[in-house]
């Protein structure tokens, strides 16, 4: 049975991923391209960076929304553990206000 994992000779991931970008010296490429010839899993993991390459955007960046300031002082009260009432009553009253 063969041993299908990355072994202590195996190029990196991030170099495996810049063979399939082309963003590697010819060097490189062609260290790479001996390797995966005998190695079944960096074949794998080449080829499958091949069919789903890595686009920029999948690196963008979502900001959070901001946090309603009485949800954040209810947080806060619990956290400190202080007496939350009319933290808690505000923030029911914003969400009846929303919800109408």
């Amino acid at each position: 049975m063969s041993d299908f994992r990355k072994q202590g000779d195996c190029p990196t991931s991030q170099e495996l991923l810049a063979f399939q970008t082309g963003d590697m010296s010819v060097a490189d490429g062609h260290h790479i391209r001996v390797h995966i010839r005998s190695c079944d899993f960096c074949a794998a993991e080449a080829e499958f960076y091949e069919h789903y390459p890595i686009n920029d955007e999948a690196h963008e960046v979502v900001s959070s929304p901001a946090i309603p300031e009485p949800l954040f002082e209810l947080a806060e009260a619990i956290l400190s553990k202080k007496e939350p009432s009319r933290t808690l009553d505000r923030l029911i009253k914003e969400i009846d206000s929303v919800s109408r």
